[in-house]
Parts: structure tokens; C-alpha cells; sequence
């Protein structure tokens, strides 16, 4: 049986272009011999769809476009993801259609709340696990269907896989819209492995591709026969259509892992698919001279090429030559538009209107951060006057310890490198080098030690080898004081980091959108609150 997995990247929202790819998918696995076409969960809708699903007529637009896909499928069968209504309740369904007719429908059982998700907030759990019976060119299938948490049910009581199974399903399909992690394909392929080795069924996982605000989705589809064999495999981060017969098929190798190349492949992504479904082609970056900015003008270059991306240098009497020198080199190896303009008579205007407020004050932070609201005012001008998207640099490290100012190097339409931690940022850019089998990246840009260059001298307060795996284990860990002191961490150390973190939740709130590439990033996934005197200790 030669079935087709269609990685979809589909719109919140946009029922048109959402069924016409399902439509165009289908038409194009049918013309090359497929038996069977399955596409991610919620292909109709996009996913997530957040509170839109309680809005009547989105739930009637999202009937009418399934209805609309239904009616469209010829004699061989469709499996897709939607939303249904009934009862004044409202289920994420899996649809299997064929001959203009729904002849059988899914609805998802096991509704995540952690991280991401909030599913219980919309729909209704589904209560069957019953095969549905699929008919083919040559006789008919037993299917257990499934969505996307139903395979992840070592944390629930209620074992999907083994029910279905135990209830006569020949094989599983899970469609899915999962999103991307660092790493997290080898979950996935080992949860599958083991389920469809342990209970001798084909195992068929369709997996949602693409960008929804802050949310990347792999792809990465992948097919294990009865034995728990891996046999067929969807790229990461590329919309396709996978071909797999499963009657004779062979055992494949993975494809080779580069933890790198996949954090940089997914910032692409979710960068592309950003500008693309906001309507938006050309970025705009402040360019420092620093790491944080140079990676993000890499990414941006290859995420909507060189033409379509500015950079600015506004350099101040604190700025280095080899700062401004550096991020020309740095846009002459790019092929980008790197524009000049120096702050320092706006400096002297903010002194000269601020003097007499502030007399017999010291120069202290206040000074440092108008340098970085200036420069936060300027990209904002293009940004208004020519329509372009900021792009703001900070990391999730500093983003973490709140070394970043609000309305300065905060601004920006989205926080592209914003779950990537420092040394990651080092990572990538290094990476980004190799790969490229040249230096993109001036090797001062890597050596330099790091500096908001906003005072004379200065260099960041952080030794980011020893802070940045830190901030990782309080954020994404979620370690308390003790079990950090307990791991070799200094006590004096955890107490101020920790501090740090809890206290900047509030510049977090006012941050752009950030692209999550972590088990735990900030944004819609970690939730805490502004005024909060817990000491996890």
C-alpha cells in the first residue's frame, strides 16, 4: 500500500489557503499512485488556533472549509485534521474522507495542558478508541487513529496505543502538529520505535511544518513497520509530500543529527514564516559589532535574503572602532545594507534637555540606557517610515537576567534569538562559519569580550560560560538553590542569578514575540507573575 504524508504549513485562520494546499496535496499524492493521503492535525484551521475557537463563526468557517475538503475527495481516501462541532461542544477531530462523504471521524482523547498547550480550555476529549475502518483499492484497514498527545501518553493513565491495538487496529496513524524543540526528534522516534516494535503494528505519524507566531514545527514525518523498524522519514523544516509503500518497504538509517544545523534551520523557519504570514519582507537590525546581532543578521540573510535586509551601526563616543569596523566587514560578507548613524549629538540633546532635571546626579544607568533607547527610536523610524520588521538581538540569557533595556535593544517586531542562550549564540555562530567554509563572521566578532560598549571600558558583569548553563538549568530545569549548590554552583551566585531572573519577568512581559526553540522558552510556554516573592530555595 503506497500511503502519502503531506508535511502541511497551513495559516491560522486562512480557510482558502488552508484547503486548497490539503486539495492540491491530495491531487498531487493521487497522480503518483498513492492509496492513501493523510495530512497534520487541524490542517483546516492552522494550529494553534488559541481563543479564535471560541468565536461561533470561526468554528462555521471551520465547518464550511472541511465540508468544502470532504466534498472533494475522490475513491481514495483522505485523512485530515478539523474541528468539529456537536452538541455545543467542540473536539479536535480527525476526519477520514473518501467519495465526496465523511465516513468516519476521530476525536482526540488526551488534551495537553503543560508548556504550550491549553487544550482542555477549548474542546471536549474524545472517548472512543474503536479502529475506523479505511476502504482501499484492495480491501479495507483497521485503523487506530490518533492526535498528536495520544502517542504521548506514558504520563496518563489512559494508554491510547495499546487500546487501539487491543481493540484489533492493524496499524496507527497519528497525525500531529507537534511543536519543535531542540532534540526532541529523538523523542519521538523513540516513543514511536518502541510502540509499534512492542505491539506488532505499522506506526504512521504525519507531522504538522511551519511558523505560528512563536512556534516552530519541524515536519519530520516519520513511518515504522511491525518490527519497530524505521522505514520512512520526512526532512525537517521543508513542506513535503512522503511517499512510503508499506508493503515493501526496506529499514533506513535516520538522517544524521547536527544539533547546530537544527537550531539554525528552525530560526530560519520561524523567522520566514513570520515575515511571510505577517505580510512583511524586509528587516531591519541594529548592528553592534557584538555576537548576538551578528548571528541574527546571518540568520536574517538566509531566512529572507540579502536584498531584503538593512542593518544600522549607530555608533556613540563608547563604541570601538573595531565595533563599527567589524559590522562592515560583517555586511560585506553578507551582501546586506549596512547604513551608518552616529548618536553622539543626540546624546549631547538628551544631556543638554536633562541636566538641569538631574543636577548634582552622577552618570549612572539612566545615561547608559538612553544610548540604547536612541537607538531603539531610529530602527523604529524605518521601521514605521519604510515599513520594515525589526528584528531585536538579545538572547535568552540576557533576556533572562534582564541585561536589556526596555525600549532600547528590546524594540523589534520579533526576538528571533531570544531561547537561544549565550553560549549557544557562540555555538552557531561558529558553526554558521564551518558550514559556510569561510568567515561570515569576523573572528574578532567571536573573540571579543562581550559589551553593551554604553560606558567607557565597559564589559558585561557575567562570566557566561559559567552563568549561561546556569540560567539554563533555573529556567528550563526549573533547579532550586539547593539542588544548583549541590551541582558545584557557587551559593552566592545562585542566590544573585536567581534573584535576577525573578525580578526581570516584568521586561519580559514587554518583549517581543520569541522564536521557541527549547524544552522551556520565555513567552506563552512559561507563565509566572510580575509581583512574586517566592524564593525557590
Amino acid at each position: 500500500m503506497l500511503v502519502a504524508l503531506c508535511q502541511a504549513n497551513p495559516v491560522v485562520g486562512d480557510f482558502i489557503y488552508n484547503s486548497d494546499i490539503v486539495l492540491k496535496y491530495y491531487g498531487d499524492a493521487v497522480r503518483n499512485g498513492a492509496e492513501l493521503v493523510i495530512f497534520p492535525e487541524m490542517v483546516i484551521t492552522g494550529y494553534p488556533p488559541q481563543d479564535l475557537l471560541t468565536e461561533n463563526r470561526f468554528i462555521a468557517r471551520t465547518e464550511e472549509a472541511a465540508a468544502n475538503v470532504i466534498n472533494r475527495i475522490g475513491k481514495i481516501p483522505a485523512i485530515f485534521g478539523s474541528v468539529r462541532r456537536e452538541n455545543n461542544r467542540i473536539y479536535n477531530s480527525a476526519v477520514v474522507a473518501r467519495e465526496g462523504q465523511m465516513i468516519a471521524v476521530y476525536d482526540k482523547v488526551l488534551l495537553p495542558t503543560y508548556d504550550v498547550f491549553d487544550e482542555h480550555r477549548y474542546f471536549t476529549p474524545g472517548e472512543s478508541f474503536e479502529p475506523v475502518t479505511v476502504p482501499l483499492k484492495n480491501g479495507e484497514l483497521r485503523v487506530g487513529l490518533q492526535i498528536c498527545e495520544d502517542l504521548w501518553d506514558g504520563e496518563y493513565e489512559c494508554k491510547v496505543t495499546d487500546k487501539m491495538v487491543n481493540n484489533g487496529a492493524e496499524m496507527i496513524i497519528n497525525i500531529s502538529a507537534s511543536p519543535f524543540s531542540e532534540g526532541k526528534r529523538f523523542e519521538r522516534m523513540n516513543l514511536i520505535k518502541k510502540k509499534s516494535g512492542s505491539l506488532g503494528v505499522p506506526f504512521v505519524y504525519c507531522n504538522q511544518v511551519g511558523a505560528q507566531d512563536e512556534l516552530i514545527f519541524d515536519g519530520h514525518s516519520l513511518v515504522y513497520d511491525s518490527d519497530g523498524r524505521l522505514i520512512g522519514e520526512g526532512a525537517q523544516f521543508k513542506e513535503e509530500v512522503i511517499m512510503i509503500d508499506l508493503d515493501n518497504s526496506v529499514a533506513i538509517d535516520a538522517s544524521p543529527y547536527d544539533r547546530e544545523r537544527e537550531l539554525f534551520d528552525g530560526l530560519i523557519l520561524g523567522i520566514r514564516d513570520y515575515f511571510r504570514k505577517t505580510g512583511h519582507a524586509h528587516c531591519v537590525i541594529a548592528l553592534s559589532g557584538g555576537i548576538d546581532s551578528a548571528l541574527t543578521a546571518c540568520l536574517a540573510k538566509e531566512a529572507l535574503e540579502g536584498q531584503n535586509v538593512t542593518c544600522i551601526t549607530m555608533p556613540s563616543h563608547f563604541s570601538s572602532g573595531n565595533s563599527v569596523d567589524d559590522s562592515v566587514q560583517l555586511a560585506e560578507n553578507l551582501g546586506i545594507e549596512l547604513l551608518n548613524i552616529s548618536i553622539e549629538e543626540l546624546m549631547g540633546d538628551y544631556d543638554s534637555v536633562l541636566t538641569s532635571h538631574f543636577d548634582g546626579m552622577a552618570r549612572d544607568i539612566t545615561e547608559e540606557n538612553i544610548q540604547a533607547r536612541i537607538r531603539g527610536n531610529i530602527i523604529m523610524a524605518f521601521s514605521n517610515k519604510l515599513g520594515y520588521l525589526v528584528l531585536s538581538t538579545g538572547n535568552k540569557t540576557e533576556l533572562a537576567l534582564g541585561y536589556c533595556t526596555l525600549y532600547g535593544d528590546m524594540s523589534g517586531g520579533l526576538a528571533a534569538i531570544s531561547d537561544l542562550s549565550k553560549t549557544d549564540v557562540y555555538a552557531l555562530a561558529e558553526w554558521y562559519n564551518r558550514s559556510r567554509g569561510e568567515e561570515i563572521i569576523p573572528q574578532n566578532i567571536l573573540l571579543k569580550e562581550p559589551s553593551a560598549e554604553l560606558a567607557e571600558g565597559q564589559v558585561d558583569p557575567f562570566d557566561y560560560n559559567v552563568v549561561s548553563p546556569l540560567v539554563d538549568e533555573i529556567v528550563e530545569n526549573k533547579r532550586n538553590s539547593k539542588e544548583l549548590v549541590k551541582m558545584g554552583y557557587d551559593p552566592a551566585l545562585v542566590e544573585r542569578i536567581s534573584s535576577l531572573v525573578r525580578r526581570a519577568e516584568f521586561k519580559r512581559r514587554q518583549a517581543a514575540p520569541g522564536l521557541r526553540v527549547t524544552g522551556k522558552a520565555f513567552g506563552m510556554g512559561r507563565r509566572y507573575p510580575i509581583v512574586n516573592y517566592f524564593d525557590n530555595d
